[in-house]
């Protein structure tokens, strides 16, 4: 099994430099078991979805919604970008208006709290962002990392957080810089549970280590950190000390992962486009490819319904996230609306 991983599972470090995929790697397989649920969440009365790239369930049961204030910026908004829904899509509550004004990355710890990145609106404006934020299922805030409004860097700063990942012992992984074209400080960075600085790692390039984008956290059974290197068109999967293991490049160009409890990986495709006029991993199309960690291969494709937008320069479903009962949510930025797709 060890040397099966090692061929179709990873990417040995010496071939990472090639662009070539691995083998079965396809970029548009024909495979689709899911069919949207239409209407799946049922939001208060005069409330619209806004664009979000955020969305996880809890232990629970809950699924947890974290939109742009039913746009895509929440600066200036008075509403609520937190919300919790039951398990059948029914709304419960809501909260954390003029806390966020650009929420990104999203995750649920051990003890059901709820961790948040805060970027910055395309437009640039607000006073808020460049923090990652702890809340409790009520909506307490129990901590921030990073200076509200201020870029900075590692200890004390980020700049452009996207995603942020609890490890079982309460490590803090921390993803950031959203600028393309290489041009940014994209990092990970690793806290201890009390918030202390401990590491970072990632310069800028494409090289075997280097980031684009790192997008997305995700973490294995084996507790191998994998980071959606967005703008190189793959997943790095690292020891929660920085070591390099390999890469994954059959899953297109990731903006959001996750892995259930049976190492099953879904990585949803935003970017990618099947036409050459958008620039980005041509030949692939977009929508959220499935596949086990076990042997590397993708199993299933829930492609893009809106395949018109691809030549548009703009994001369909950025987060995903699987309940482990059949059941796949992919958060979508311009469509501003979370679609859950069960198996047919």
């Amino acid at each position: 099994m060890k040397a099966m991983l090692a061929v179709m599972l990873v990417l040995p470090l010496a071939a990472m430099a090639q662009p070539a995929d691995l083998p079965k790697a396809q970029p548009n397989p024909k495979a689709n078991r899911y069919a949207e649920v239409p209407g799946f969440f049922k939001l208060p009365a005069g409330r619209s979805m806004g664009s979000s790239s955020s969305v996880m369930g809890d232990s629970k049961g809950n699924i947890w919604v974290v939109d742009r204030c039913a746009a895509n910026s929440c600066v200036g908004s008075k509403l609520n970008p937190i919300m919790q829904f039951d398990a059948g899509g029914k709304f419960i509550k809501s909260f954390g208006a003029g806390l966020l004004q650009f929420p990104h990355g999203f995750t649920i710890d051990s003890k059901d709290h709820l961790w948040i990145t805060d970027g910055v609106p395309p437009e640039g404006k607000g006073t808020k962002g460049h923090v990652v934020m702890e809340f409790d299922a009520s909506g307490k805030l129990l901590r921030t990392l990073g200076k509200p409004g201020m870029a900075g860097q590692p200890p004390n700063g980020f700049t452009e957080p996207n995603a942020v990942l609890i490890a079982p012992d309460g490590s803090i992984f921390v993803a950031q810089g959203h600028t393309r074209d290489f041009k940014g400080t994209p990092r990970i960075i690793k806290f201890d549970a009390s918030g202390k600085f401990i590491k970072q790692w990632g310069t800028p390039g494409a090289g075997p280590g280097q980031l684009g984008m790192p997008h997305c956290l995700a973490m294995d059974s084996k507790g191998n950190l994998y980071v959606g290197d967005r703008d190189n068109n793959r997943i790095q999967i690292y020891t929660q000390d920085g070591k390099l293991l390999g890469q994954l490049t059959q899953f297109g160009r990731p903006s959001g992962i996750s892995i259930d409890r049976n190492d099953v990986i879904y990585v949803t495709d935003s970017e990618s486009t099947n036409k050459d006029g958008y620039g980005h991993n041509p030949g692939w199309r977009r929508g959220v490819r499935i596949g086990s960690l076990k042997d590397g291969i993708v199993t299933d494709f829930i492609p893009d319904p809106n395949s018109t937008l691809e030549t548009t320069g703009t994001s369909a479903g950025e987060g995903v996230w699987a309940d482990g009962k059949g059941a796949v949510y992919s958060a979508e930025v311009l469509q501003k609306r979370i679609v859950k797709y069960v198996r047919r």
